[in-house]
């Protein structure tokens, strides 16, 4: 029963979520730095009649040479026991959302709209177990982890009385995140900077696997996704949700309410999330080669409401 289900806990995400730490970006890999640094009165132009519905696909580069170093379906099965974890803990707690809460009703036809389109960033994505669970806890929060495990916190919907295409904005730059494996290049990087080469022999598949990549996730405690990667799941997130059929310019409103929630006690989603004038303005360059997706594509049938506010 919703009546059961409490918004006032404490629930920690899981190592391999967004968390606060460092930024430090090793090594620029992708196209993306040298087209923000070209500027962009080319997008504000708007796109060629040829490119209209490319969408963004264009400013996203290649995967990173340091994912590679591990394999994906360990980071995976790391992020599903992890995603498991949660569940257990929020259940424990009543604060775990029961199948029939309008707002889980809500997110995951949400996401039924949006993973059909994930597999244009990752071909892997159609054979993820994509799972998507509302957390009653009143920390403005939201994640997807490595295999499409998705979790918003009730605080984030409620506090900033998200509309649909701000959920849907949300979760496309979080399923971003798992599509271009942002965590699986941050081990990978680990790995290869601080850990040394025995831990990568243990991460390649001799010996130890998942131990390894289980104590990997208390250091990823102390590590964030860098700005570029940010920056890059704002794009894709973008696209997805505008072949979603959920409008892109839900981007702008979004951050603004972020920066009104700034003013107070800085939240969770903040710490990783950042946000200022310059990142809505990279969004509002974007628009013009996104909007065309979302004229095209076909539009919900069902809208709902945000939670009544906290």
């Amino acid at each position: 029963m919703t009546d059961d289900f409490r918004t006032d806990a404490c629930i920690e995400p899981p190592p391999l979520a967004h968390r606060p730490g460092c930024g430090c970006t090793l090594h620029a890999r992708r196209r993306l730095g040298g087209l923000l640094l070209a500027g962009t009165g080319a997008l504000l132009a708007g796109p060629a009649r040829g490119q209209a519905l490319d969408g963004l696909r264009a400013e996203v580069g290649s995967e990173s040479r340091f994912a590679k170093l591990v394999p994906a379906q360990e980071v995976e099965a790391a992020a599903a026991q992890q995603y498991a974890q949660l569940l257990r803990d929020a259940a424990q707690k009543r604060a775990l959302a029961p199948p029939n809460h309008p707002q889980l009703v809500r997110l995951r036809a949400i996401a039924e709209r949006i993973i059909p389109r994930a597999a244009g960033w990752n071909a892997r994505a159609p054979q993820w177990q994509w799972e998507v669970n509302l957390i009653g806890s009143p920390q403005l929060n939201a994640f997807c982890m490595p295999g499409g495990k998705i979790a918003f916190y009730s605080g984030i919907l409620a506090k900033l009385q998200l509309s649909d295409d701000e959920v849907a904005t949300i979760m496309g730059h979080e399923a971003a995140h798992a599509l271009r494996e942002h965590a699986r290049e941050r081990m990978g990087k680990t790995a290869a900077t601080r850990v040394g080469a025995g831990l990568i022999s243990a991460l390649l598949g001799l010996g130890g696997t998942g131990d390894a990549l289980l104590d990997m996730g208390s250091q990823l405690l102390t590590l964030r996704f860098s700005r570029e990667d940010e920056t890059e799941a704002d794009l894709v997130g973008m696209d997805l949700a505008a072949r979603s059929g959920y409008d892109p310019r839900a981007g702008v409103s979004l951050w603004n309410k972020m920066l009104d929630a700034r003013r107070g006690a800085p939240p969770q989603f903040l710490s990783t999330h950042p946000s200022g004038p310059t990142r809505i303005r990279d969004i509002e360059a974007r628009l013009p080669r996104v909007l065309p997706l979302f004229e095209a594509a076909a539009k919900p049938t069902q809208r709902f409401a945000p939670p009544a506010a906290g």
